[in-house]
Formats: structure tokens, sequence, C-alpha cells
């Protein structure tokens, strides 16, 4: 009985070390997760507040919490499917220009979600608005 070389067995090389420009690889890939799930941390922390302020007072707690995070399931199910689009121009515009057009589509719905008027305010438009950010 021969056993296959294991996938996980040490090198003859050594590891090369991390250069200055693997840091600032590493720097901005961790800075750009933070701020990806910066927004989705903010709208959960903040759901029972945002459910009172875009859905009508009479409805039940529970029902605005559900449609609350309906909504951030919405996001969160589109969130693979423009990191798919945003690749595929990445191989083609440059994956920098898409990183950086990337937090700023992050960053700027983030900012609208907080200059939206209330259910009190426009009604049932509150929450469409809410839900297409």
């Amino acid at each position: 009985m021969t056993t296959a070389p294991s996938s996980l067995a040490q090198p003859d090389q050594p590891a090369r070390p991390l250069t200055r420009n693997d840091y600032k690889t590493l720097s901005l890939s961790a800075l750009g997760g933070a701020l990806e799930f910066y927004d989705f941390i903010i709208f959960v922390f903040f759901a029972t507040v945002v459910g009172k302020l875009f859905f009508p007072a009479d409805m039940p707690e529970w029902l605005r919490l559900m449609q609350t995070f309906g909504i951030f399931a919405a996001g969160y199910l589109a969130r693979p499917l423009g990191g798919i689009v945003m690749a595929h121009f990445g191989d083609l515009l440059g994956r920098k220009k898409m990183f950086t057009l990337s937090i700023f589509m992050m960053a700027v719905p983030t900012l609208i979600m907080g200059l939206l008027p209330t259910y009190a305010q426009i009604g049932l438009w509150a929450p469409i608005l809410l839900l297409l950010m």
C-alpha cells in the first residue's frame, strides 16, 4: 500500500517574506471587507428604529421587524450578483477602478438611507425607497 503525498507537506524552500506591496494589498483588502459589511451591520443594529421609521405605526412590531429584515435580505442576496458584475468589469477596466467604484456604491446608499423621508412623511414610498437603496 502506498500513500499519496500530502498537499499539506512543507515545500523544500521556505515561504518568501511579505513585501511592502503585499502589506498594502492586505490592508486594502481588509479595508474593503470592513466597509463592505459596515452598512449591513449598521442596518441590522438599527433594525427596530428603521422599522418604526419606514413602516406604519399601527403595524405590529414583529411584522415591521420582519419587513425590515426582508429589505436587509434583498440587499444581502443582491450582493453576490453585484460582485459578479464588478469582477467582470474589473477584468476589463481594471480592478483599482472597480474597487473605488464599489466603495463609492456602498457609501452613497448608506448616506442616502440617512436622508430618506419617513413613512409619516411620504407614506408607502418610504419602504420602497429604502428597498432601492
